[in-house]
């Protein structure tokens, strides 16, 4: 069909239009007149295969039938796939609010939380306060090494220390938060992640004072920062039901360079921190006599490094395990 003319005057749809039919291109019209008022403005669709014209009835209540006149027109069949008498629509009602008591029963037998707000304003604030504890490190060592270059290594722990023993021991959150199920994250992880920055940051830097003017200490903190950068932020947008697609692919991508550089980074501060523990004998612990049996921190630390990479390696999974869950390509819903 090539543009049609359908308007509705006096109840009366009038059509006119130009199609290609058995007998070649010829003129098509009709009129319908309705059996009660319509709406004077019909809808019309045009696809390769039919004409689908909408017309919207005044008043919403069931018609004898179509036309005014009682003998149906010749060319006027109906179409039983849309044919909708006044039982089958009862049903369909009877249905739909059935549907809807079910599910207000469903919600009903469903506990309301009535600290859901204050727990989602405690985690926004939460990830809020890290967010911009970790962004001030981040920042404060860029502009450092900016303007002082590799003389910034050297005192990053004088510095920044501060800073960093506050959003790291508020991380201590994160197991509470897992354990009483105020989030789905796993703890085990969380547990290896928090743990094994807290040991590097209070035992190994916190207590050698040697370690402190170490440029490694710049690596371990400016790792640590980048990665917090993303992973706050996200989970902050995350409790008000907000999501930024560039935010979640840096939350699930900037891990897989920077989780091992930031792990071995705490590596070599271990390595560099075994000498000294040696030499100072700081930790280690002599058991009474008859034992006469002393532990070597040296020797702990060394089975600590182990630890170390096989925690990398476990939360390595685990992370790639949610990359994959959240940027990989969605399986689609069998019917």
């Amino acid at each position: 069909l090539q543009s049609p003319d359908i308007t509705i005057t006096d109840n009366v749809l009038h059509f006119r239009a130009q199609g290609h039919g058995a007998k070649g291109d010829n003129i098509y019209e009709f009129e319908i007149e309705f059996l009660e008022p319509v709406e004077p403005k019909p809808v019309c669709r045009v696809t390769q295969r039919q004409l689908n014209i909408t017309v919207q009835k005044k008043e919403s209540n069931w018609w004898e039938r179509l036309t005014k006149q009682e003998k149906r027109p010749l060319f006027l069949a109906p179409d039983f796939d849309r044919w909708l008498d006044e039982s089958d629509a009862e049903m369909e009602l009877k249905e739909k609010e059935e549907e809807k008591i079910n599910k207000m029963k469903i919600e009903s037998r469903v506990p309301k939380d009535p600290f859901k707000h204050l727990k989602k304003g405690y985690l926004i604030m939460y990830n809020l306060v890290q967010f911009l504890g970790f962004s001030w490190i981040f920042v404060n060592m860029t502009v450092r090494l900016f303007i002082l270059g590799k003389d910034s290594f050297y005192d990053t722990f004088h510095t920044i220390s501060d800073m960093m023993y506050f959003c790291q021991t508020l991380a201590l959150m994160e197991i509470m938060n897992s354990l009483i199920g105020l989030v789905r994250s796993p703890l085990i992880p969380s547990v290896m992640q928090i743990f094994g920055r807290n040991f590097v940051l209070f035992v190994i830097l916190g207590s050698l004072e040697e370690m402190q003017s170490k440029p490694v200490v710049f690596f371990v903190f400016y790792f640590w920062s980048i990665t917090e950068l993303f992973r706050y932020p996200y989970y902050m947008l995350a409790c008000i039901g907000i999501e930024w697609k560039l935010l979640t692919w840096l939350r699930y991508t900037v891990w897989i360079p920077l989780y091992p550089l930031g792990g071995l980074s705490e590596a070599v501060c271990i390595v560099q921190s075994i000498p000294i523990f040696s030499e100072t004998g700081k930790f280690s612990l002599g058991l009474p006599n008859p034992l006469n049996v002393t532990i070597q921190f040296p020797f702990v630390l060394q089975i600590y490094l182990i630890a170390l990479f096989l925690g990398i390696f476990v939360n390595f999974r685990h992370l790639y395990k949610q990359r994959k869950q959240r940027l990989g390509p969605k399986k689609r819903k069998m019917k």
